[in-house]
């Protein structure tokens, strides 16, 4: 390979037990009820478009006010992920800086703009990221922006590693490889290639997949 693009949630932390705490928060200044708001919950929610998640969470809810509830969450949650974000799972730091002297990595992900920011600041692992996209920085969901980081970098064998079913979508489309992080949150079949840890995508890095 000649480089790697990751999803976040489910495939380098879990941060839903913390996006959680965030959402109850900005729900609780606003007297919305919230105790229905879990990781756990999230969990089945983490991987979908923003809008879809707003429209699951808080269902009693016109659209157009969930839609911007949803969007006040994410700043909440933007913020104060900076300071109380979870550490990136076990393994992730040294694979970045191991696989980072060989090629270039890339994280794509379905969430709003400023999370990724977060993520690579709260953990430390900004400076071996080349580059990043989201729907919240194109408008574009999660096939496009490995489109856009493809074309961007002049990619070539390049592949996606996540943990959805969603994930393996995007990457079909994207027209690359899918590789399963299978310590994730969801289920994958036929996946290019499966790891049940982030350090098992070290005896990826010289494959042809």
């Amino acid at each position: 390979m000649k480089a790697f693009i990751f999803d976040v949630d489910g495939t380098l932390w879990d941060s839903t037990d913390k996006v959680a705490i965030s959402w109850q928060m900005a729900c609780r200044e606003r007297g919305i009820p919230c105790d229905h708001i879990t990781g756990d919950r999230l969990k089945r929610e983490f991987g979908k478009l923003l809008p879809d998640i707003g429209y699951s969470i808080f269902p009693d809810l016109p659209k157009e006010e969930a839609l911007r509830l949803t969007e006040i969450c994410c700043d909440v949650e933007n913020e104060y992920l900076l300071t109380n974000g979870p550490a990136p799972y076990a393994g992730v730091p040294e694979l970045f800086a191991e696989l980072s002297k060989k090629m270039p990595l890339f994280i794509v992900s379905n969430c709003q703009a400023g999370y990724i920011e977060a993520f690579l600041a709260s953990t430390g692992l900004g400076s071996f990221v080349t580059d990043h996209l989201c729907p919240g920085d194109t408008g574009n969901a999660k096939a496009d922006n490995i489109k856009e980081i493809i074309r961007r970098h002049h990619l070539t064998d390049v592949a996606y590693v996540g943990d959805t079913a969603g994930d393996a979508a995007s990457a079909k489309e994207a027209g690359i490889p899918f590789i399963f992080a299978a310590y994730g949150f969801g289920s994958v079949a036929n996946a290019a290639a499966t790891i049940d840890s982030p350090l098992d995508l070290l005896r990826l890095a010289d494959a042809k997949l």
